[in-house]
């Protein structure tokens, strides 16, 4: 334990005893003036601070406060009563503040009371209530966007963290602030029963004499008793006027990034017209009317003053924001290293023609950046990628219904959309005819027809596939993200994703840090996304690349490893059916291309002679085409050795073509072989 917790301890201690033990005036007197110093410095605190948050122990604060105030409202009494006298400080309030007078003293005690109780406690109660359960209410809605804003890449993990931190401390302080509330007022109910009960004993214990042995006259017992009751409750009331000062001000401060009083000073004085009405007001009020003109006519005349610089302010501003904007641009052009803010190069970009912006436009209806960060969302949970953020952007160069869409700043599909239509199209068991503008669907090239809201229903009824505008942009664009997504997948994603598994398994990250870089892990992970592998599961990943690393250097060979460790996930990926129609790779065929692998520095490559690459294309070709009538996707089987030369031979004709090693296929797969893959 260091001294600032022993302290606290201490402290709070010193004030429970303070209730039994009697204080000493000299004590006393430097404690009343504490209590006051602290009500100040508390109130000063919540003017200046930019944010509720920054007080957020004031709950804690509040309470000790009031039991300190309440045990000083104690040891007074027990003065009062008992000698007729509590201290210098008690006596010059009684005295000095109310004046000598006991009745104007009272009368003093009395506002105060009712200005602290009825107006700023009641006040703050009713608003920290409210501010709280609002608070409250509006939780689930800003961690909800807050996760949109997480998946649409505009923040990062870390910043999300923060702010929902800041959600959480908010919720919980304003919970607190609700019920500490409660302590202020009944500190002030406790002071207006302490004061009466002061009163009413004092005169009785010194009309009889009981405290201090000698009977006082009425009138005498009456000036001692009252004043010395009214100078503790103006003491005790004062701090706790500041106090409940400083707790309206907390509660009723909205979140700024500045002081109250600089934005006080805004708010109330950068309109002109107001001023300037209202000094002219007041100048007249002192012109016409017998109020002292010396003083209302000064005054409004420098409201007028204040009015008319605000509008030169307003005026100069609104012309240099009129210029801003062409200086900023002139000074670009002329700043040359503002040229390195062009090569940048967005990874995924998605342009449209005017025609399509209602699209995009949520205030229109268009969900398309819902859609887009749906994508996002899908990829991760299926693939275990991030994928970067999305820009979307018009382009006044494209057909009004055109989009395109850009990987790494180069177009690698488009469409064109009837933005006013809906897409159908025959999944080949409809042979009724509908009313359409033939064209083709975007992704897969399939004949379609674009079809009026009209006609949509009657589509469906017939069993047309019938799509929207946004969805078939969507659709297509998740699809370029999934072709493309091991180009995407830099270094700084791979540093993330090993981050996140370090948080789970520490020792497993630090262990591929000392056995491979960042880089090499970069190209496993992009070997298997460029195969449609998910990496969700990267722990086993690393494991595996952690079992092999020591011993095998080529990240192709490394790859093959964990696909194998993630036969399983493969299994589900492309062999879910009940029984799954393959084809397999003869033997021989398999000996000929390991005998065609040659080994250089650079890596390992497949150098087979032309004639023989021609017959496995064309036996491949047709042996594909057999399983494609039967309405099978194309699979093929091989042993693990030579698993990736083939695949990367046979992308040269069919960069679709799924290619699996007998070592990743779950046992549990049902698998027919209906062809083999060979050459004579």
């Amino acid at each position: 334990m260091n001294i600032k917790e022993l302290s606290l301890g201490a402290v709070i201690v010193c004030i429970i005893v303070f209730i039994i033990i009697p204080l000493p005036t000299p004590l006393l007197d430097f404690l009343l003036m504490l209590n006051i110093s602290i009500g100040l410095l508390i109130l000063l605190n919540t003017l200046y601070s930019s944010e509720p948050l920054d007080m957020s122990l004031f709950p804690t604060i509040l309470l000790i406060t009031t039991l300190f105030r309440l045990v000083l409202n104690i040891s007074t009494t027990r003065l009062i009563l008992i000698n007729g006298y509590a201290g210098e400080v008690v006596n010059t309030f009684g005295a000095f503040v109310a004046g000598g007078n006991m009745i104007v003293g009272v009368i003093i005690f009395i506002i105060i009371v009712i200005v602290n109780f009825m107006v700023i406690t009641k006040g703050s109660e009713r608003v920290a209530e409210v501010t709280a359960r609002f608070t409250l209410d509006a939780m689930p809605g800003k961690q909800m966007a807050i996760d949109a804003d997480l998946n649409a890449g505009i923040i990062e993990e870390k910043e999300a963290r923060v702010r929902r931190k800041k959600i959480q401390d908010e919720s919980n302080f304003y919970g607190a602030m609700d019920g500490a509330s409660k302590f202020v007022k009944g500190d002030a109910i406790a002071g207006i029963l302490i004061t009466f009960i002061n009163i009413a004993a004092g005169l009785a214990l010194g009309v009889t004499g009981l405290a201090t042995g000698t009977p006082l006259p009425l009138e005498e017992a009456a000036r001692v008793y009252t004043i010395m009751t009214i100078g503790d409750g103006l003491v005790s009331q004062i701090p706790a006027l500041l106090i409940s000062t400083a707790t309206g001000i907390l509660v009723t401060k909205a979140t700024s990034d500045s002081e109250i009083s600089s934005t006080l000073g805004r708010q109330l004085l950068r309109q002109p017209i107001p001023l300037v009405i209202g000094g002219a007001v007041i100048a007249f009020m002192g012109v016409i009317t017998p109020l002292p003109w010396y003083i209302f006519v000064p005054f409004g005349l420098l409201m007028v003053f204040i009015g008319y610089n605000a509008h030169r302010k307003v005026a100069i501003q609104g012309v240099e924001e009129s210029l801003s904007p062409e200086e900023a641009e002139a000074e670009t052009v002329r700043r040359p290293e503002n040229v390195l803010g062009l090569l940048n190069v967005e990874p995924v970009l998605l342009l449209f023609g005017y025609g399509l912006v209602p699209m995009v436009d949520s205030s229109q209806g268009g969900d398309l950046l819902d859609r887009v960060v749906m994508i996002r969302r899908q990829i991760a949970l299926e693939l275990g990628a991030v994928v970067p953020q999305i820009r979307m952007r018009d382009d006044i160069k494209l057909p009004p219904n055109a989009y395109r869409i850009l990987i790494k700043g180069v177009e690698v599909a488009g469409g064109d959309i009837m933005f006013d239509h809906y897409m159908a199209m025959n999944p080949g068991a409809v042979e009724d005819e509908i009313e359409g503008i033939p064209t083709t669907e975007p992704y897969l090239g399939l004949p379609a027809l674009w079809i009026s809201e009209q006609n949509r229903e009657r589509a469906e009824a017939l069993g047309y596939t019938v799509v929207d505008p946004p969805a078939i942009i969507a659709t297509h664009l998740t699809e370029v993200i999934r072709g493309h997504l091991h180009e995407l997948l830099s270094r700084q994603d791979v540093q993330m994703l090993i981050d996140n598994v370090k948080e789970r398994q520490p020792i497993l990250a630090e262990e591929i840090s000392k056995l491979m870089t960042v880089g090499e892990v970069q190209k496993v992970l992009s070997n298997l996304l460029r195969e449609g592998v998910s990496i969700r599961d990267m722990a086993t990943i690393l494991e595996t690349l952690a079992d092999f690393a020591p011993g095998v250097k080529d990240t192709d060979s490394l790859t093959e490893y964990a696909r194998q460790a993630l036969r399983r996930s493969i299994t589900r990926s492309f062999l879910s059916e009940t029984v799954n129609a393959v084809l397999t790779l003869d033997p021989d065929l398999e000996q000929r291309i390991l005998n065609g692998v040659r080994q250089t520095e650079q890596g390992p490559y497949l150098a087979l002679e032309p004639s023989l690459t021609q017959q496995i294309f064309d036996n491949l070709t047709a042996q594909m085409q057999k399983l494609a009538g039967l309405g099978n996707q194309p699979i093929i089987l091989t042993s693990p050795a030579a698993r990736l030369y083939f695949k990367r031979l046979a992308e040269q004709i069919t960069p679709d073509l799924v290619v699996l090693s007998y070592n990743e296929v779950d046992p549990s797969a049902e698998i027919q072989s209906i062809g083999m893959v060979s050459v004579a």
